[in-house]
Formats: C-alpha cells, sequence, structure tokens
C-alpha cells in the first residue's frame, strides 16, 4: 500500500493492489488473515502428508466487503495503523461516512474482530443502509467441519484436519464461533451514528473458542473491545522503538517492519499458549502452494530471531521452545538418512519431519541445523538463561545437533581436514558441493558452542567436538584472499555462472566467522558481481551490514535500497547494521556507522542480560541509559567499553555519553545494580 502524509506508522491508500498477495495482513501469535479473504490461518494447524503439509484453510467470516447503495463513485480510503494494530476501509458518501475496521485482537489470541461504523455528516434524518457482501461459506477443503449448536447469539462448527502430516500422527482439532452476519446494517433516521461488532473465536478446544468469544462479548458490552485491543498492542510497542532522522521511505519502512515482527511474536502475557513457529510469509499466509505452505525456515532462526532477542527475549525463548517441541522429529531426520544426532528440516511444520516438497532441499540444505543452534547461542549469550539448557531441554538439543554434524564429516587424509561433502549451501543455484563455505563455519560454531555450553554447564566436553572445531575446512584461497563458495569454485572460472543470494558474505555477519578487513573486502567484491539481482531481498541486506562494517557508507547505502523489495530487510540494516550491534559470548558490541541522509538513531528497549537500554546515536555523540532492570532474577550490572579503554557504568536512570566509536557492552565486574 501506499504510504500516508505525516505520520511514517500509518499506511493510507485510495485503491488495493492489483495482487492480492500485497494486501494488508492482521495476525497475532495464534490467528491471522489478509484482508478482504475468505480464509484464515490457526497457528500450528496443518493438513496433508510430507511434501503436501500446507496450512488449514479455516473459512473466515471476517472478509467481507462494504457497498454504499446509491453512491455514485464514492471516495475510499484503505489504512493500515501500525501504532493501534488496525486495518479501516472508509467510504465516504453524500451526508454519512462508513468505516469497516478490521483486527486480531492482541491479548486476546484466539479472537478476531471487525466493526462496521456509520456516521452522519449532516442534518438529515432519513435512514442510511450499508450493505455487507461477504463470501464467506462454512467449509474448507483442509477440514471435516460439523455446525454445532449456537452459543450466545454465535454459529458454532468444529471439525478436524483431513490428513496428518506424518501417518497415524495428530490432526489437530478447530472450533470456531461467529456472529452471524446481515447483509446489510440501517442506521435509523433519528441516529446520528452507530457502531455495529462483529466477533469470530478460533481455538483448538470448544472450551477456549466459547471462553474467548465470552470474553469478546463482555468487552463488546463495556465499549471497550477495540480499545483493550489498542492497549495491548501500545504496550508491546512502548517495550521497543526504533527512530531514526532520515528519509521518509526508510522511517516508514521501520514502522512497518516492526509492525509485522509484533504480529508474529508470542503474547507476553500467554506463557501457558505454545508457539508454532515463524514462517516467511507469516501466518495470514500459507496455503497450499503459497508463501512455502506457512512452512518454517532458517529464516525465523537467522534472520527474524535476533530483531526478536534485543527486543523481547522472553518471546525469543518462546520461539526455540517451537524447535525443543520439534526434536525427536530431527532426530527421525537424521536416523532416516544415517546420521546420528538431530537433523533439523529445511522446511518445518508441526511435527520435526522434514515436509519440503522437493526432497532435494531437505537432503543437502543441511546448514539449518546450524541456523538452530546460532539461535539457541545467541540467546545464552544474551540471557544467560541457564535454566532453559538445564531443565527444558537446551542441552539434549545443542548435544544432538553436535552430534549430527560429527557423524556427517568425512577425515581427508590428503588435506588433513575433516569435510562435509553433498550439499547444497545457501546459494541454492548450486547443488551436491563438497565443503561449503558457510555449512562448515556454521557447523564449525556449532560444535564450539556445544563446548562452550557443556563446560558452563559443568558437563563433560567430547574431545571430538573441539578436534572437529579445529580441523573442519573452510575453504580459503591463500593468494586471492578470499572465500570460494565451496570447494572448487572461483568466478573467474565460471564467469556469468550467479549466485542466488548472499552466501559467503554470511560468514562475515551473522557467522562473525573470523577473519581480517581485507578478507572480508575482498569476499564483498567477489560476490557482489556474480550475485543474481532477481535474487532474495536478505541478500542485499547482507551486503549493506558488510560495507557498514568496512565504513563504505555509500556502498551500504546503494545495497539498503535495493532490500526495500522486501519491507522486513531495512529493519535488521538498521538494528544491526547502523549501530553495529554483534551479540557474543563477551559483550554486545556496537560500532555505529550510518549513511549521509540519516543523522540520528534512537533504540529503546534494547534487552541484554536483564537490563532494557536505551541509545541513542548520532555522528559525534552516543548516549546510553538502562531503563529498567530485572528484579527476579537480578539483572546483571553493566559497562559500557571504549576500544580506547575507558569505561563507563551504565546504571538505572542515569544517562551516560561519549563521542561516537567502538566499543561493547558487558558485565561490570565487581558492582551489583
Amino acid at each position: 500500500m501506499a504510504h500516508g502524509e505525516g505520520d511514517p506508522g500509518v499506511f493510507t491508500a485510495t485503491a488495493l493492489p492489483g495482487d492480492p498477495r500485497l494486501l494488508p495482513t492482521v495476525t497475532n501469535a495464534f490467528l491471522g488473515t489478509r484482508v478482504f479473504r475468505d480464509i484464515l490461518h490457526a497457528a500450528g494447524v496443518y493438513s496433508g502428508a510430507a511434501g503436501d503439509t500446507h496450512r488449514a484453510d479455516v473459512p473466515s467470516p471476517l472478509g467481507l466487503r462494504m457497498a454504499a447503495p446509491g453512491a455514485h463513485c464514492p471516495a475510499q480510503s484503505f489504512t493500515l495503523d501500525t501504532w493501534t494494530g488496525t486495518f479501516s476501509h472508509t467510504i465516504q458518501c453524500p451526508g454519512y461516512t462508513t468505516t469497516h475496521q478490521l483486527y486480531a485482537h492482541h491479548s486476546l489470541v484466539h479472537l478476531m474482530a471487525f466493526s462496521i461504523t456509520v456516521r452522519r455528516l449532516d442534518s438529515s434524518t432519513h435512514p442510511v443502509t450499508v450493505q455487507l457482501q461477504s463470501l464467506f461459506v462454512p467449509q474448507s477443503q483442509d477440514l471435516d467441519l460439523t455446525p454445532g449448536p449456537d452459543f450466545q447469539g454465535a454459529h458454532y462448527i468444529y471439525g478436524q484436519t483431513l490428513v496428518p502430516e506424518v501417518e497415524g500422527g495428530p490432526r489437530p482439532t478447530v472450533h470456531m464461533l461467529w456472529t452471524p452476519i446481515p447483509q446489510s446494517l440501517t442506521l435509523g433516521g433519528e441516529e446520528r451514528e452507530r457502531c455495529w461488532e462483529f466477533l469470530a473465536a478460533v481455538a483448538g478446544s470448544e472450551e477456549e473458542a466459547k471462553r474467548s468469544y465470552s470474553a469478546g462479548l463482555a468487552l463488546v458490552a463495556a465499549g471497550s473491545l477495540h480499545r483493550s485491543h489498542i492497549r495491548a498492542w501500545a504496550a508491546l510497542r512502548r517495550g521497543c522503538s526504533v527512530e531514526l532522522d532520515g528519509p521518509p521511505a526508510l522511517r516508514q519502512a521501520l514502522h512497518g517492519c516492526l509492525y509485522y515482527l509484533l504480529s508474529a511474536v508470542p503474547p507476553q502475557d500467554s506463557p501457558g499458549v505454545p508457539f508454532h513457529g515463524i514462517s516467511p510469509g507469516g501466518l495470514s499466509n500459507g496455503t497450499r502452494g503459497e508463501d512455502y505452505w506457512g512452512h518454517v525456515f532458517w529464516d525465523q532462526d537467522t534472520w527474524v530471531f535476533p530483531n526478536i532477542l534485543l527486543l523481547y527475549p522472553a518471546a525469543a525463548r518462546a520461539v526455540l521452545q517451537y524447535r525443543l517441541r520439534t526434536l525427536e522429529g530431527a532426530r527421525r531426520n537424521a536416523q532416516e538418512q544415517g546420521y546420528e544426532g538431530a537433523k533439523f528440516p529445511w522446511e518445518s511444520a508441526a511435527t520435526g519431519r522434514e515436509v519440503c516438497p522437493e526432497e532435494i532441499y531437505g537432503a543437502q540444505e543441511i546448514h539449518v541445523s546450524g541456523d538452530v543452534l546460532m539461535a539457541f547461542e545467541q540467546y545464552y549469550c544474551t540471557t544467560q538463561d541457564q535454566q532453559l539448557f538445564r531443565e527444558d531441554g537446551g542441552w539434549e538439543l545443542v548435544e544432538a545437533v553436535a552430534q549430527y554434524w560429527c557423524s556427517r564429516m568425512e577425515w581427508s587424509e590428503e588435506e588433513q581436514l575433516y569435510h562435509i561433502r553433498g550439499v547444497m549451501p545457501p546459494d541454492e543455484y548450486h547443488s551436491q558441493v563438497d565443503n561449503s563455505a558457510f555449512t562448515n563455519a556454521v557447523a564449525r560454531r556449532s560444535l564450539n558452542f556445544a563446548a562452550a555450553l557443556a563446560q558452563d554447564l559443568l558437563l563433560p566436553v567430547p574431545e571430538e567436538w573441539e578436534d572437529r572445531a579445529r580441523k573442519i575446512k573452510v575453504p580459503f584461497d591463500e593468494e586471492r584472499k578470499y572465500h570460494p563458495e565451496y570447494d572448487g569454485y572461483s568466478p573467474a572460472l565460471s564467469p556469468g555462472e550467479p549466485v542466488k543470494q548472499a552466501d559467503v558474505v554470511l560468514l562475515g555477519f551473522p557467522l562473525m566467522h573470523p577473519m581480517s578487513a581485507e578478507v572480508r573486502r575482498n569476499d564483498l567484491e567477489m560476490y557482489e558481481p556474480v550475485t543474481d539481482p532477481a535474487g532474495p531481498a536478505m541478500t542485499w541486506s547482507m551486503f549493506a551490514v558488510g560495507w557498514l562494517e568496512l565504513k563504505e557508507l555509500q556502498r551500504a547505502r546503494s545495497q539498503l535500497q535495493k532490500c526495500f523489495s522486501n519491507i522486513t530487510e531495512p529493519f535488521k540494516v538498521v538494528l544491526f547494521g547502523f549501530t553495529g550491534f554483534r551479540i557474543t559470548r563477551s559483550g554486545l558490541l556496537f560500532d555505529p556507522a550510518f549513511p549521509d541522509d540519516i543523522t540520528k538513531l534512537n533504540i529503546s528497549g534494547v534487552s541484554y542480560l536483564g537490563n532494557k537500554l536505551g541509545v541513542t546515536i548520532t555522528r559525534e555523540e552516543t548516549r546510553m541509559e538502562v531503563t529498567e532492570t530485572c528484579r527476579d532474577p537480578p539483572a546483571s550490572a553493566l559497562e559500557a567499553v571504549l576500544e580506547s579503554g575507558q569505561r563507563f557504568p551504565l546504571r538505572e536512570g542515569q544517562s551516560i555519553s561519549f563521542p561516537t566509536a567502538p566499543g561493547w557492552i558487558q558485565r561490570s565486574p565487581g558492582r551489583t545494580p
């Protein structure tokens, strides 16, 4: 949609995009739909076996359109308000306006709602009728639905998915209650304004669906249904803010990114509700043949997770628990391919078994297991939450992935190094290659983390973990000082052969594989001209971050422009590129840099070791403040340390400032918060 004037958090258009895939979405942690669509999706509800597994289509009573009878070409507007998490459609006719609002309730996560409001603009007294055009039919191609008795004025259907993901596996049940929708609504002659509210409650049990519907009705009666949603959404947004003084398009993109990010995170006040992962197209998409069918990829762990972690560590923990719940499926994947430990699927749904429709990706794109473990490592470094690993299954997952990598390696007598053969790297234009630089580097990182975590947990460290981490081959050209993508790869030997997406450049970020600035530059220079310009948008955000690391600000800016085709990309460039934030075992690194058209960056709600920080950066000065400190368990006292050696204690409520320069935030030795 086109952007609204003035407020970068409000997106307004006078017409809808012709491609329905580009319609705005309204989503919470459990329910999602695209506006004006006749289906919705519920988290974790998939139908179809293995390669046919997809999000089950749940019929949606929310996908209606308003029409004003007799009005000739009325003025219309469509608005997505990211401050309130609400979509609106307004029709302005002579003498009155009618507004349709739609939202996924952010605290009652099993509830979606819409309202129709008709308001007079003049002193007329004739009735005003608005027609409601609905495509809703209480049937589904994926669910065996049965009508049940009405409940508190709502219609009721329930049923199971038709085909389980694995033979003999569970078939999720869906229960839905919804307010009956009339064909028209009429504002009486004596009425100036009236609002009609409609509810749809969807849950895995009859009890939860009825509880949510009843709670919604009570809020409707109190006149506070939408306000309660706005309060919950505002509370979530208050927990973090990313603002900059810079180009309007980038400011708007940040608000759009934050809207879709917060729409996907687990609810803060519902820790008992299991989370079902984040798919590339979000919960609003994923019917058969659409947006990877709602499957969870490495995108969740590599690209989305770090943003959630720095802003909402409790939500990040819930994302990791999705992987913990699917660990047994990952063990089966490894076993079926003849390996030990756990191999996470390239495409995951409810069970952790491989559900990718094309076998080659599930068999060869094995770096995903290392991507999953990197998310666990970043969480541990940022929170020091040992309970997740000691009591909640985290250690078993880390150990299983380390075992998988060890069993996947082969010893090369010729090179005296361990090899991983027959893989597909992130660059999916190449398959069955040996020693993918990214795959082997992420395997090394997995083993190093597993060994370090074992030491922290006072567990024995298998000698083979450390040995294989030291001796795994990561291809490197000593003469040209760059990393070949895999054994035998050379752009010079295959001119014009494109690379699909960022691959080797990911060694620098997010992997933080050790290398000199010269090698980092050479990798960027080598792969930028051969990378397919039509490849995934995350590619250009990773090139942008690389150039920001090297302080090549204008080159970074040109790459950032390319990644606007995917609204989630500018957010990570700002959060990890402009700030230089890097999560390490010893501290949270920072090394700010931004292009000439950006003068100030302000981030609030950065979480680190139980503290919330606010950070404001200009070219000349950086200001930091601990704005909130966890008491139970007690947060670690922090300090900011510059590369020059200067130290600045970070105390709650006290702002510090220093000339903008590289440094890090770490535990303060010998001081309590």
